[in-house]
């Protein structure tokens, strides 16, 4: 299983860190291991100090393959879920500043969190999916799959072109604006309508 994530796929979100709106999606990806599911905590990582949540629409792919059309591309599609994609912003910017990738950033353990799995179904518009995240019951960031500007579909298709996708790969599909610190002792949730709830507590 492999995580895949989309940066700067909502432009207010891509504005307000001061980046390009981007021409084609931006990929990078993430370890098994930043996994934390509904339930765990989320560990404050020791390698930095501003750690900032990223609510995002998480897809899972049913089966291996590498659909070409957007069709086909929901045919790929076993279920839904709602994230986290934790980056430490101080080291992001510093590595970026030196023209250094973001692993350290963005891919370390705790880095990202899932809720559980709402199995899709032709009913569900990818277009149309409202969510939400709050931190200590304040609302931080709210946002629609309608402002994407790479739909999941388009992400699907541009993925497969590149890597054959597998049964059980997940792709986080970009924040709307909004990210903010976290901190030990805070308690972030995220929710949606149509995908359900799930919270974290940040620890040391």
């Amino acid at each position: 299983m492999r995580i895949f994530c989309i940066g700067r796929n909502y432009v207010e979100h891509a504005k307000e860190l001061g980046n390009a709106v981007p021409i084609e999606p931006v990929v990078f990806m993430k370890p098994y291991e930043s996994l934390v599911p509904k339930g765990e905590d989320i560990q404050f990582p020791r390698h930095g100090q501003q750690l900032q949540h990223e609510l995002e629409v998480v897809v899972q792919i049913k089966a291996a393959g590498k659909p070409t059309t957007e069709s086909e591309a929901r045919a790929m599609i076993a279920g839904l879920a709602l994230g986290l994609d934790l980056t430490l912003r101080d080291l992001q910017n510093a590595l970026k500043a030196q023209g250094l990738p973001w692993e350290k950033a963005k891919s370390f353990e705790h880095s990202a969190t899932l809720s559980e799995f709402l199995p899709y179904h032709s009913a569900i518009d990818l277009a149309a999916i409202e969510f939400s995240c709050t931190v200590n019951d304040s609302l931080r960031q709210h946002g629609n799959t309608g402002q994407m500007l790479f739909s999941i579909e388009q992400l699907i298709v541009t993925l497969s072109s590149i890597w054959s996708l597998q049964k059980g790969d997940l792709i986080y599909t970009g924040t709307p604006a909004g990210v903010g610190d976290l901190k030990p002792g805070d308690k972030v949730t995220v929710l949606s309508p149509q995908l359900g709830q799930a919270s974290w507590n940040i620890k040391i």
